[in-house]
């Protein structure tokens, strides 16, 4: 080989082995770059408990200890106006619901949980509360001051009212972040409570659900939020009722549908798989006669099983779609109704239609028991909105 050939493959090689350098480089600084992206990307999936945002963005959940922890201290020299008034109202619900012989963590959060299903549903007639933002929906404040709320409010008020009360308790929002609830812990064992599922009425459906009930409707990352694996102080569970003959059932299910039970839990002694689709056909049955039932029509139901020890299981069975109950409206007596107009027509005349106006205010009176103001605090039991 020539001294001009060896010269040229000696600058090849060096060429060829540059060039693999600089590819080696580029690949280097890809794969950096990429990795970069993902660890940013997990980051802003990474699970959190606060500052999450609900409802693309519309709601967040946000932390309240500054508040309970003022109340536990005594010193509200660092709440800001809003965050005292907060306090100001739920410590006259903690005055008003927990009792001195309430000696349990489980009496206390029952008293709450009873006391917002029951005293938190809407305002209705003429003298509604109207919130002048929907921007406190969300919050302990809005919900306590305005009844005004959405799921991430009932989840964080019933939270602050934990907390106050020395009860651990999380909020928790599904994988899809258009619902939140809460983990409340009693006795060391974790349990799932969705006060805004259970508003308008203690059905106790969705009150100290373990992990199984809970994903019957809700999903969330289980990675991140303890698990519930108890039913000790789930009240459906605590209430069981024992089956001694399953074509019973259908006359159980009746009887809870006129008390306006949201859940009934049915005990097995033991049954078989044979038994169990015959309860299965039945529950069935049950939902098809409901729905050409004129009285129960908007109403659904879904079950489970729950296996407690060798053939023992309880049948967990929901109840869903009760009507609210509709505000009476309020008649003028005659005599009222002839003050009414005498006040009116000696200051602007004789002039006014009296029998319209009559007309529109029986109007008012049959509808403002199924009317609200804020179409984001609809009462639902289904949790496909926060």
């Amino acid at each position: 080989m020539t001294e001009e050939k060896k010269r040229t493959a000696t600058v090849l090689a060096v060429v060829l082995v540059v060039a693999i350098l600089c590819s080696l480089c580029a690949s280097l600084y890809s794969a950096k770059g990429i990795y970069d992206l993902k660890t940013e990307a997990n980051a802003a999936q990474e699970t959190t408990e606060d500052n999450v945002k609900i409802m693309n963005g519309e709601y967040e959940i946000l932390s309240t200890t500054q508040i309970s922890d003022a109340y536990k201290s005594g010193s509200t020299s660092g709440l800001s106006e809003k965050d005292q008034e907060t306090l100001e109202m739920a410590k006259a619900v903690l005055e008003e619901v927990i009792t001195d012989d309430m000696t349990t963590a489980y009496d206390k959060e029952k008293a709450i949980y009873d006391w917002m299903t029951s005293k938190l549903n809407y305002d209705t007639g003429v003298l509604q509360v109207i919130p002048q933002t929907s921007a406190d929906c969300d919050n302990p404040y809005g919900v306590l001051k305005y009844h005004n709320a959405v799921c991430v409010g009932y989840a964080t008020t019933f939270r602050l009212f934990m907390q106050m009360l020395d009860i651990p308790c999380m909020v928790v929002h599904n994988t899809e972040k258009y619902h939140s609830w809460d983990l409340v812990q009693l006795d060391g064992d974790w349990y799932h409570v969705d006060i805004y599922s259970d508003q308008n009425g203690s059905s106790y459906a969705n009150f100290n659900m373990n992990d199984e009930l809970a994903g019957q409707t809700h999903d969330w990352d289980r990675d991140f939020f303890p698990a519930a694996t108890s039913l000790k102080y789930n009240y459906g569970y605590q209430n069981k009722q024992p089956v001694k003959d399953i074509y019973s059932i259908p006359k159980m299910i009746r009887q809870a549908l006129e008390d306006k039970q949201g859940c009934l839990f049915l005990d097995f002694e033991t049954i078989d798989e044979e038994h169990a689709q015959i309860v299965e056909a039945m529950l069935s049955g049950v939902q098809s006669s409901m729905n050409m039932h004129p009285d129960y029509e908007m109403m659904w139901s879904n079950w489970t099983w729950i296996h407690v020890t060798g053939n023992e299981y309880v049948l967990a069975y929901f109840l869903q779609g009760y009507d609210n109950e509709e505000q009476p409206g309020i008649e003028l007596s005659d005599e009222e109704q002839t003050k009414v107009e005498d006040a009116v027509n000696s200051v602007f005349g004789e002039d006014v239609d009296w029998a319209t106006i009559q007309e529109e205010l029986e109007n008012h009176n049959e509808t403002s028991g199924s009317t609200t103001v804020d179409t984001a605090s609809s009462a639902t039991v289904d949790t496909a909105e926060g």
